[in-house]
């Protein structure tokens, strides 16, 4: 099943950032408990993310069961915290007032399961003057200043094109909960674990924002070529368009043997990293020049014989479909009852004791598919089930 497999993890998360966490859980093997409120009389039972059946929930949810409970109802929240009693992690990304208003916030929770390791996502932080806003993955984008150096000088911000934010904070959260089960493993002892979009996405930045922290330099847009480091980024070919990477001292002089263009290796402009990096424009032009009259693959294979990284930009089909995707086998298959057999994308961790199943245990669960199921192993009667579900707590 994998190491987490004798953790309960209880899943109260909705749209992106808390499902990544919860994902991280469930693909190494816990038993991860997704926690829906049951569908009004006549409502659908689609979610967030627009579908449950859609590619988005589908990769969001596998691995999971799925349970309704009706957190609002005295009955619902009842039974919520028994199951909270033997679980393990609790993870919810609930703006404040709702958790405390719904009373599963930490404090409820640890006055019934002292040992829970309670993990929280928020938008902006569970504290400070930002904590009551709602916040979503562009709105983080903008704030933690990712999109003021993501495209191209002079055309205004560019939003990354993936979720970024949510991902990362979802990712840290994981990594989080771990560090916390670790802790508890030596003493006994539960905690809260939080993060937000705009800590994870502050972090992210990496040496962008260590640029300012450190000097006050501020960082903008740079387009596809590498904010510091020349020559590093897109160049034509003679078929399409290929990234480079030739900065260092021994990469550039390869480069310009490997391509002939011993002149550019004696031009005084561009004999140092630093001299390369403040003529940077003009390197970027005749670099271009040469690249230009060579065929993509022509350029990745001599390149990268040469010590230069070098590779061909893909669309998404293509980067699946490339040899070393597919030898990674990162998209493994999972049976639907009702979608048949589609593929999703595994984990990128790889653990030498835990080898990676050849299929995804279960696929996203539908709405309430397994209430019967775990509430009998936690031990309701079915006469408890029934009466719960006659009082709408599930």
């Amino acid at each position: 099943m994998g190491p987490l497999e004798k953790y309960t993890v209880l899943d109260l998360t909705i749209a992106r950032a808390g499902p990544t966490a919860c994902r991280l859980m469930a693909d190494w093997g816990a038993n991860v408990i997704r926690i829906e409120p049951p569908a009004a009389p006549g409502a659908s039972s689609r979610e967030v993310s627009g579908g449950r059946h859609n590619p988005d929930s589908q990769n969001l949810h596998r691995n999971k069961r799925g349970v309704t409970i009706n957190l609002k109802s005295p009955e619902g929240h009842a039974l919520f915290m028994r199951l909270a009693e033997k679980a393990d992690v609790i993870i919810e990304n609930f703006r404040k007032d709702v958790k405390h208003r719904l009373k599963v916030d930490y404090e409820s929770v640890k006055a019934v399961n002292p040992s829970i390791i309670y993990a929280s996502i928020s938008g902006f932080g569970q504290d400070g003057p930002y904590s009551e806003r709602p916040g979503v993955d562009q709105i983080t984008q903008g704030t933690s200043g990712l999109m003021s150096i993501t495209g191209e000088p002079g055309r205004g911000p560019m939003r990354v094109g993936v979720a970024i934010s949510d991902t990362s904070a979802g990712m840290f959260l994981g990594q989080g909960i771990l560090l916390a089960l670790l802790h508890r493993e030596a003493t006994g002892e539960g905690q809260w674990v939080h993060t937000s979009l705009l800590e994870a996405m502050l972090c992210k930045i990496d040496f962008q924002g260590a640029r300012y922290t450190m000097s006050g330099d501020v960082p903008g847009q740079q387009g596809n070529n590498h904010p510091t480091a020349s020559p590093m980024g897109v160049f034509d070919s003679a078929d399409g368009k290929i990234n480079l990477a030739a900065s260092s001292d021994r990469m550039f002089f390869s480069f310009c043997e490997k391509m002939g263009a011993t002149h550019l290796a004696e031009d005084e402009r561009f004999s140092s990293a630093g001299q390369r990096a403040k003529h940077r424009d003009e390197l970027w032009v005749l670099v271009n020049e040469v690249t230009s009259k060579v065929p993509t693959q022509e350029l990745v294979e001599k390149l990268n014989d040469a010590g230069c990284p070098c590779g061909p930009i893909y669309d998404i089909g293509q980067a699946f479909e490339d040899p070393q995707a597919k030898f990674l086998g990162m998209a493994k298959p999972v049976d639907h009852s009702e979608l048949g057999e589609y593929k999703l994308i595994r984990t990128p961790i790889n653990l030498s004791s835990f080898p990676h199943p050849d299929r995804f245990r279960r696929p996203g669960p539908e709405l309430g598919e397994h209430t019967d199921e775990v509430l009998a192993e936690a031990g309701f009667s079915a006469d408890e089930i029934s009466a719960l579900r006659a009082s709408g707590a599930i």
